[in-house]
């Protein structure tokens, strides 16, 4: 396992970007090293009911700095899917401003969003949405199909190769179907990677894992992080969100608790989360 951990985070990505600061005292540090990957300013978010207007968003303020690995937590129906639902680009604000790696989302169409999203994001599911008609290296080619990302002979050749980093190579050619529920997220994973996005979102990556394949996905996102990649990471699991260097905590649709983890000491003096 250790050695395909060593493959992604070598080449996920071919830009390395800033890591974040991290505080002493455990307090979310002063930000301000650059452009914010993600940038949310006064979001509110209100859905119309039979009960009358539910605020899911109250007046979010959010920096995201390029490569950051986030976590968020709260219970049921504090605001999490809507948060990211928002800065994804699938749902838009009452009020209030979303900037993600430099565009304002409010300025585009849906089509330009999709289009937008396909290039900029990849998103992990819970229940990891591959298309069971296709097989697992084609579901790995589809993003680059829909965007027109790399050219079309190369797009199976980059296919295979985000498997070999993932660790399922030998399964390719089979459908979903056939594999572990661990390696169709792994396949997910791949999938995300596909157009080479820099941020990548995990909507409960772990929800449906056991804990030994829950455990090896986390640390396949921290070598994502290690190659640059922002990862913004959704979970109910404390245990895993508790190992993230940021964890964002939501309650009735407001960030109530914001915690930098400070990172541990190695023998020879570097940091490790």
């Amino acid at each position: 396992m250790t050695k395909w951990l060593e493959r992604v985070a070598a080449g996920s990505n071919r830009h390395n970007r800033p890591q974040p600061s991290v505080s002493q005292s455990g307090q979310a540090p002063e930000r301000g090293r650059g452009q914010a990957m993600i940038d949310l300013h006064g979001v509110t978010k209100t859905y119309e009911t039979n009960a009358g207007p539910f605020l899911a968003l109250k007046g979010i303020d959010l920096q995201v700095y390029p490569g950051e690995f986030v976590a968020v937590v709260g219970r049921s129906g504090s605001g999490k899917s809507t948060l990211i639902n928002v800065f994804t680009g699938i749902d838009h604000p009452t009020d209030g401003e979303v900037v993600v790696a430099g565009r304002v989302l409010g300025q585009l169409d849906e089509g330009q969003m999709a289009e937008w999203r396909g290039r900029h994001m990849g998103i992990v599911f819970q229940f990891f949405q591959l298309l069971p008609t296709l097989t697992i290296i084609e579901n790995v080619m589809l993003p680059m199909d829909l965007c027109q990302v790399y050219k079309a002979d190369e797009r199976r050749k980059r296919a295979l190769h985000l498997l070999e980093q993932v660790g399922i190579a030998d399964d390719a050619a089979k459908f979903p179907a056939a594999v572990s529920g661990g390696h169709q997220q792994r396949a997910a994973i791949a999938r995300a990677l596909a157009n080479d996005p820099p941020i990548v979102v995990a909507d409960e990556p772990t929800g449906n894992l056991d804990s030994k394949t829950a455990e090896t996905v986390f640390h396949l996102f921290e070598s994502l992080v290690a190659g640059g990649k922002t990862i913004l990471m959704v979970t109910h699991d404390a245990e895993l969100a508790g190992r993230a260097p940021r964890i964002l905590t939501l309650a009735d649709g407001e960030i109530v608790d914001e915690v930098v983890r400070k990172p541990a000491k190695t023998g020879n003096g570097e940091n490790v989360c």
